[in-house]
């Protein structure tokens, strides 16, 4: 049975793109990004078809339109960018147009040789008429009169004229501005589109313990002394300084240095062990001061360009309130008592995880999600999320929808290194960006492959990338008892290959002594107070301000998927350009990936996609070592030696 009152379909409209699970997740871009969309779009016969992109916020009524484009093979798409963050749906509709079906059928008509074509101008004259009607119906006297004045013209031109007078771009768009819509279909699909504040896609990350911020192994920092530290963060272009959790830390079971069971007088503790007499999730550290003195930090920091990155962390020790206050939070051994975290062969014996799927689950997610509140309330803007795919994905996507009700400019870092799968759905749900496997991949090959997944696939819309070289937690064996180079190679690396990026202090001077036969760190800042010189002879901290300096000047390097890698004949060299919208801004970035040998190779450039002509000359200024070359068609040679030049930034100037 065919439904009665209903017109069905007259367009095809299918395949639209970019769509992440069907529109079960929101397709993600931030404030000025473009976003392309795609669709089939097709009908029966020979009519010509027209099609809209159609936009609005969620929550309106009223949707703003811009006409798509054909590209091929029924494929149309469009582009469009958002100036205000916020949630939005797309959708797409299409008809056969009144105006260029006709035109187009009398101009195969009149070149297939009929004469008899009054009837056509017929048609013609009832269209414009139409189209006319329409527009004084809706206010647009001076179009409907225009028109009213090209019917008159049609009715007294010769048939051969009729192309002449009707085939001009301001006629089309003129019709094109009254259309007959009755028979247009609206595509099925629509797309969920969530629009972020541009730090959400660009930033530059630095994470330091504010218990350690003077570097004086023999005393405890407080908030107060962290400003230095915030102000050299700042003077080397990053802008998110990241806190591990500041709140206080549990005595039981209290970690010694190196990650020891046995607790020596003086020994600080994990962060990562929170609660104490002084409180929970909504307190801070007594060593560090009071949430007064955080505030005042938060407001120091961002006067000088800096945000304050919160770790919410969904532990508790033995001696937070929650395990006095709410026991049945947590989960049992069979014998009643409290069950520890473990990642085995890891014990975590001063860590109490979570039971998310407790019989009282509602109210513990309002509990935590209230933390959330908490801190937003104070003035934090961005938290750095610990482990989070091991808690329930579905209190992930309801806690960040509540957040971002209230303040849709939060930002969440997903920490999770754990299967693919897991982390692009934590993405999806709504994590803001992500940890990588960048620290584990080494060679071009694994570096081109492992980009292009994040930049060119699917997960281009949904999985922002954020490159750290090292964490607290991580010191690849590349960095281990390494050179200068090395870390200069892997910071080239992960500033310019997404846009956010991150290290943990400790980094800049070059820090890479690890415990015996694993990837941490020998006296774990995560155990311990840490002493260090923080401009120790030797340290990068000159390279790292020069590459975080020429990615706030070149927009190029600002955006995500604006990537292709060039083909080199040495593997040893690992080559890419990026460049702006507009082409404007044209960079070349090429990696020495040998931290102790001369590397040299040719490198194949890509002129067209870079709009230079083929046999020209051009130049080349490295921004980072400001050196200029000039070049010639698209085959190049380079040589990079770790000991004094690892890496070129290459500004590609149009001759």
């Amino acid at each position: 049975m065919l439904p009665s009152g209903t017109r069905l379909p007259t367009v095809v409209i299918s395949n639209l793109s970019p769509l992440v699970e069907g529109g079960r997740y929101p397709t993600k871009r931030v404030v000025g990004e473009r976003l392309r969309v795609e669709a089939d779009i097709f009908k029966e016969g020979h009519d010509q078809s027209v099609a809209v992109l159609g936009w609005r916020r969620v929550g309106s009524e009223g949707w703003t339109e811009i006409p798509m484009h054909h590209v091929d093979n029924d494929r149309w798409a469009a582009e469009l960018s958002f100036d205000q963050t916020g949630r939005y749906e797309i959708a797409i509709t299409a008809w056969a147009d009144d105006f260029l079906s006709w035109l187009h059928d009398f101009e195969r008509r009149l070149h297939g040789g009929q004469t008899d074509l009054n009837t056509e101008i017929e048609e013609g004259r009832v269209i414009l008429n139409e189209a006319a009607i329409r527009a004084a119906t809706g206010r647009a006297s001076e179009d409907a009169e225009t028109i009213e004045a090209l019917t008159t013209r049609l009715m007294q031109t010769e048939p051969s004229g009729v192309p002449h007078l009707m085939d001009q771009p301001s006629v089309k768009a003129l019709l094109a501005r009254w259309p007959n819509r009755s028979l247009a279909t609206t595509g099925e699909q629509i797309m969920p589109l969530v629009v972020e504040i541009p730090r959400s896609l660009f930033s530059a990350w630095y994470e330091f313990f504010p218990r350690s911020a003077e570097g004086l192994g023999n005393r405890h920092s407080t908030f107060r002394d962290c400003l230095p530290r915030i102000e050299d963060a700042a003077a080397m272009g990053f802008d998110v300084v990241y806190f591990p959790p500041i709140h206080p830390i549990g005595i039981s079971h209290r970690k010694g240095k190196n990650n020891s069971v046995t607790c020596e007088p003086g020994d600080v503790g994990s962060p990562w062990a929170i609660g104490g007499e002084a409180g929970g999730h909504r307190a801070v550290e007594p060593a560090l001061g009071t949430v007064e003195d955080f505030v005042w930090l938060l407001h120091e920091a961002r006067a000088r360009g800096i945000e304050i990155a919160l770790d919410f962390a969904l532990n508790c020790s033995p001696d937070h309130p929650y395990v006095r206050e709410h026991p049945e939070w947590f989960y049992r051994r069979p014998d009643g008592s409290i069950k520890y975290a473990e990642n085995p062969p890891k014990k975590y014996q001063d860590i109490y995880p979570l039971d998310f799927h407790c019989d009282d689950w509602r109210e513990l997610w309002e509990e935590l999600r209230d933390v959330v509140l908490f801190w937003v309330k104070k003035g934090v803007k961005i938290f750095r999320v610990d482990n989070p795919h091991t808690k329930p994905v579905a209190f992930w996507k309801w806690l960040i929808a509540e957040i971002h009700a209230v303040d849709p400019e939060i930002i969440f870092l997903s920490e999770a290194f754990t299967k693919p799968k897991m982390m692009q759905t934590l993405a999806k749900a709504g994590f803001t960006q992500s940890y990588t496997y960048f620290t584990w991949r080494e060679t071009a090959a694994e570096l081109r492959d492992y980009v292009t997944e994040l930049t060119k696939g699917h997960m281009r819309d949904y999985y922002r990338a954020n490159f750290w070289p090292n964490t607290p937690d991580i010191l690849p064996r590349h960095l281990q008892h390494a050179g200068p180079a090395m870390f200069k190679i892997r910071a080239a690396l992960a500033a310019t290959l997404v846009p956010s990026w991150g290290i943990y202090s400790g980094y800049e001077l070059c820090e890479g002594t690890p415990l015996p036969g694993r990837e941490e760190y020998l006296d774990s800042e995560k155990y311990q107070l840490k002493a260090r010189d923080w401009n120790k002879p030797g340290n990068i901290k000159p390279f790292i301000t020069r590459l975080n300096r020429i990615r706030r000047e070149n927009p190029a390097l600002q955006s995500y998927a604006n990537i292709e890698f060039v083909p080199s004949d040495n593997d040893q060299i690992l080559a890419w350009c990026k460049w702006s919208d507009d082409r404007s801004n044209l960079m070349l970035m090429v990696v020495n990936l040998d931290p102790q040998r001369k590397q040299e190779s040719l490198l194949h450039l890509p002129l067209d996609l870079l709009g230079l002509p083929h046999g020209c000359e051009y130049e080349v200024s490295d921004v980072l070592f400001e050196e200029t070359y000039t070049w010639r068609d698209s085959t190049n040679f380079v040589s990079l030696d770790p000991r004094t030049k690892p890496v070129h930034l290459f500004v590609v100037k149009k001759p």
